[in-house]
């Protein structure tokens, strides 16, 4: 093991011998960056990591150890800081790590880490901080904590400083303020290297020397709190190099040769964005860097000074290497030890440090920025994670996540940017003394109950979420993250859908009566004769007249679908509520616009009523008459449903009669109505329009897909399965199941009245009802949009669903798009349709729209791209692999002119702008799917194809109009040639 390890070191320090790094080349990091291709960068990357990679779990010692004045430990300026001031808790038990070396032994075996991170406490070796106040039972506890390491065959990561100075040297000598801590660092260090050096190969002098200087010495957040100078943060800094630089050469004199370890410094740093795409704003962000990370790399990975940036705005402030001082402290780190989590850079820095910038946290720019700027050195990430609240227990769904996105992060830097990680380390292995935090927040894989004697411990989700990924080594791909490859059905509707149609009842042909004289002598123009005007044209109205039609179906057209979904608007079709006032106009215009996309061979989907949450679609009599709580209004939608049916039925053939009624937010007797008001139209289809007109009428429910958070048990499931049934069940059950509402919902709505005393009251079903109800359906339709995770428990108040008691959340490296809580999430569409199949085996199944919002600015809209192509494959694995009888595909939307941010479509002043994403989703129809390269083309009898021509012919006021203008250009073009050539003859006579 021993000639094993000595050959890692010779190898990682062979790869150390870097040339010296290109000063400030880590500006190149936004640009780089900005120019990646998006979303795809952006995508999960399913991969493994390097073989014998580094996987690690740290702690630090005041935060875990406990046991504060045991044994012979002597103060720590944390024992000081937390008994003063205004602060409440201390460290003085943490997670009482000095008791329990099995225990932490236990936590570190079930995670499977290679290594285990942890500081030695120098007031518990040294109580007074020099070697003569030396402490056997101190070393002995660390002596038995890497001893216990050795038998499970994990590696210790030793930090020898981890900001618990012994109190003693801050109040002889000013702590590090003073230079004299340099010697007494170095003596420390020596002692620790000697007696634990043969079993540690990582050493870690001192960590995050930004936290210790700025804010140990500067703000006084932190210990020992010293906020008066500020001028001292940099004088700490400068003395913290050169004892790091005294213990670096220390080792690399006395210990390497034959302990064979490796040291470095533990640096933490935030990642910062421009706040506009401006070279000053880089060069902010450059600077901001440099301010954190770069005043203590710079000095050990560069040149043995401080960054230019630093120099030019501190100026005297800053103090200065002797010549000799910086080529000792130059090359004294033998890989980059890097920090990166919320406690250490993200909350602690200093708006003056942002330089006007904006704070990210995005790992894997840091780690290529890194590379760029020192000259791509080995990179082990020290400590990286994120926290939950203090209230959190064992379901810690945001640590998770964020743990999992800055592994991801990691991977992703490894293969795509070619940056040299060497090893992962997760904090914290236990909930612990959380520094300024105190006890507010956890950060630990590992709960501990402080409330218990023996601090009792269990592993979170996070703890077994990590542990999985250590088994596997990264994220390794599975079939079904894979594209599929096929087709759907020749049979297959491809469609596009929009909230509703433009409409414009003014005819726009022969609409102008204005008299024009066409200037043939001149430039050719039409003028127009003031004050004089044709006599009127006495003819019916024709469907042709209307260019708002014509041009919203030529571009229907164009996009080569075979159906269009849009909706109707019964207030304005029957704005009093009675169908004898119908507005006859609109009518003949929602008539005209199916009859003409029929003649383009695009097949209407119609909706009689959109939900539109809080603003009111009924006619305003059955809104002041109590909404659809009255029964009035339900048969009042059959009278306008039977209406619609009658003029509009010819050319269509699917109808919907509720579009999204099933708003969470809607009373349950609310959506009762909603429930017998559907029923009651499609009986009115069933009995009156079937036979004779053939379409098919249901609903369309909201199913955005609900992830559990966590599925490491059944009991996980549950919470998911829920949500489910409140918000799809609640329709679709009593409709296409046992006719009544799901059992989970009363029985859960009935414990929570009887606990909480709520009125969460769900009606009953009549027996007439239920048979009015039932099977009211010749399809099952969803909108998608997106997928949520939940669990049952409580962290964020603002994402809490209290009805229903479960906490709502992301997963953190999902694309987000511009809408909130609306990440893009393609495999939500395929879950959500086999939830549909397996609940109503066999039902056909149209996705009546499915799409996602961006800027409108960007034509070239490539979220959509990505977002159109990967859901619409997840729909084909549901078709081909699942057996999920899917009908149909909508893309929403048609246009951004109805639907802003969604659309396919923009306008700009008079200009039709085609998006990237129109001709992505046209060619999609075009191959039915995904055919494999080289596969046989699909052989499919498609349905005669209206000609431009016949599509012409049907107008037949246009065809007379344009023969009238061709015989009169043609009879004038025969006089021209005729006096041309008399003239000719007249002139050749002379």
């Amino acid at each position: 093991m021993t000639v094993a390890w000595i050959v890692l070191a010779l190898v990682l320090f062979s790869q150390l011998q870097w040339t010296a790094a290109d000063p400030g080349a880590g500006l190149h990091t936004w640009d780089r960056f900005s120019k990646l291709p998006y979303p795809g960068d952006k995508a999960f990357l399913y991969d493994i990591f390097p073989e014998k990679f580094m996987w690690a779990v740290g702690t630090a010692a005041y935060s875990v150890e406990g046991a504060w004045e045991k044994d012979g430990k002597g103060k720590s300026i944390w024992d000081t800081f937390t008994r003063g001031g205004t602060r409440v808790s201390r460290g003085d038990v943490g997670s009482d790590s000095y008791h329990n070396i099995p225990g932490d032994i236990r936590a570190l075996q079930q995670l499977g880490v290679s290594h285990y991170r942890f500081s030695l406490s120098w007031p518990r070796i040294f109580s007074n901080g020099t070697k003569e106040s030396y402490n056997e039972k101190g070393v002995e506890y660390y002596k038995s904590l890497i001893r216990g390491l050795k038998d499970v065959k994990v590696q210790p990561v030793v930090t020898l400083y981890h900001w618990d100075l012994p109190e003693s040297l801050q109040t002889l000598f000013g702590g590090w303020s003073n230079s004299v801590m340099v010697d007494l660092f170095r003596e420390y260090a020596d002692f620790c290297f000697k007696t634990f050096g043969s079993d540690v190969k990582f050493w870690i002098t001192i960590d995050n020397p930004f936290v210790v200087a700025w804010h140990g010495y500067g703000t006084g957040v932190v210990a020992p709190g010293i906020k008066n100078d500020s001028d001292l943060p940099f004088r700490v800094g400068h003395n913290l190099l050169k004892a790091h630089a005294a213990a670096w050469h220390l080792y690399d004199d006395r210990y390497r040769s034959r302990q064979g370890g490796l040291v470095s410094m533990a640096l933490a740093s935030h990642w910062i964005k421009p706040s506009r795409t401006r070279q000053e704003n880089r060069r902010a962000c450059q600077c901001s860097l440099d301010f954190v990370l770069g005043w203590f790399a710079r000095p050990l990975f560069v040149d043995g000074d401080y960054p230019p940036c630093m120099k030019h705005n501190l100026t005297h402030r800053l103090p200065s290497f002797t010549e000799a001082e910086s080529v000792y402290v130059n090359g004294t780190a033998d890989f980059f030890a890097l920090s990166h989590g919320p406690a250490l850079s993200f909350q602690l820095i200093n708006d003056s440090l942002r330089f006007g910038q904006t704070e990210d946290l995005g790992l894997r720019m840091l780690l290529y920025w890194v590379r760029a700027e020192y000259n791509n050195p080995p990179i082990f990430v020290v400590e990286s994670g994120w926290y939950g609240s203090g209230n959190t227990k064992t379901k810690d769904a945001k640590h998770m996540y964020y743990l999992k996105r800055f592994i991801m992060e990691t991977l992703k830097a490894i293969r795509f940017d070619r940056v040299n990680v060497i090893g992962y380390t997760a904090w914290s292995l236990l909930d612990g003394y959380e520094w300024y935090r105190e006890y507010g927040i956890r950060r630990g894989l590992f709960f501990v109950d402080f409330n218990t004697p023996d601090l009792k411990r269990e592993p979170k989700t996070s703890a077994t979420f990590y542990s999985k990924l250590i088994e596997k080594n990264g994220f390794p791909q599975l079939p079904e993250n894979r594209p599929a490859q096929g087709v759907f059905p020749c049979d297959f509707v491809w469609g596009v859908a929009a909230n509703s149609i433009q409409v414009d009842t003014t005819p726009t042909q022969f609409a102008d009566p204005s008299v024009y004289i066409w200037n043939i002598s001149g430039n050719g123009e039409l003028k127009k004769v003031p004050g004089a005007q044709a006599p009127p044209m006495h003819r019916p109205r024709h469907c042709a007249d209307y260019g708002s039609i014509l041009q919203q179906v030529s571009d229907v057209h164009r996009i080569k679908v075979s159906h269009f979904h849009f909706s109707l608007n019964w207030s304005s079709i029957i704005p009093t509520g009675r169908v004898s006032d119908a507005n006859e106009t609109l009518l003949r215009y929602y008539h005209c616009f199916v009859s003409e996309l029929h003649k383009v061979n695009v097949t209407p989907v119609v909706t009689l009523w959109h939900h539109t949450g809080k603003l009111s679609s009924l006619p305003a009599s059955w809104e002041a008459g109590g909404g659809w709580q009255s029964e009035e209004t339900v048969q009042a939608f059959a009278d306008y449903a039977r209406l619609c049916f009658q003029r509009l039925g010819t050319h269509v053939k699917l109808w919907i009669t509720l579009n999204e009624p099933n708003d969470e937010d809607l009373e349950y007797t609310v959506g009762h109505q909603l429930l017998r008001a559907h029923a009651l139209a499609w009986h009115v289809y069933d009995s009156e329009f079937r036979k004779a007109q053939g379409g098919k009428v249901s609903l369309v429910l909201h199913m955005d897909w609900v992830e559990p958070a966590f599925s490491f048990s059944r009991e996980d499931v549950a919470p998911a399965n829920r949500v489910l049934d409140f918000r799809v069940g609640w329709f679709a059950e009593p409709i296409f199941g046992r006719g009544d509402y799901p059992a989970v919902m009363r029985s859960w709505l009935q414990q929570r009245n009887n606990i909480d005393l709520f009125n969460y009251h769900l009606p009953t079903f009549s027996k007439e009802d239920q048979l009015l109800v039932k099977g009211t359906y010749d399809f099952f339709a969803i909108s998608h949009f997106t997928t949520s995770m939940v669990y049952d428990g409580v962290e964020d108040k603002y994402t809490f669903k209290d009805k229903l008691q479960v906490q709502l959340i992301s997963d953190v490296t999902w694309i987000m798009s511009p809408r909130r809580n609306s990440p893009v999430v393609p495999w939500g569409l395929r879950k959500a349709l086999n939830w549909v199949n397996s609940r109503y085996k066999g039902v056909p199944i149209y996705v009546m729209a499915n799409g996602v919002q961006e800027d409108t600015a960007r034509f070239k809209d490539s979220l959509r791209v990505y977002y159109l192509y990967n859901y619409i494959n997840e729909a084909l694995k549901a078709y081909t692999l699942d057996g999920v009888n899917l009908k149909g595909y909508f893309a929403y939307a048609f246009s951004d002119q109805r639907d802003p941010g969604f659309g396919m479509y923009d306008h700009v002043q008079e200009e039709v702008i085609l998006k990237s994403s129109l001709a992505h989703y046209k060619n999609i129809i075009h191959h039915n799917g995904f055919p494999a390269t080289g596969a046989p083309q699909q052989q499919c009898a498609h349905a005669p194809v209206h000609s431009s021509g016949r599509y012409i012919l049907t107008k037949q006021p246009v065809v007379g109009f344009l023969s009238l203008v061709i015989s009169c250009m043609l009879i004038t073009v025969c006089l021209i040639i005729y006096y041309a050539v008399k003239r000719h003859k007249l002139a050749t006579k002379k």
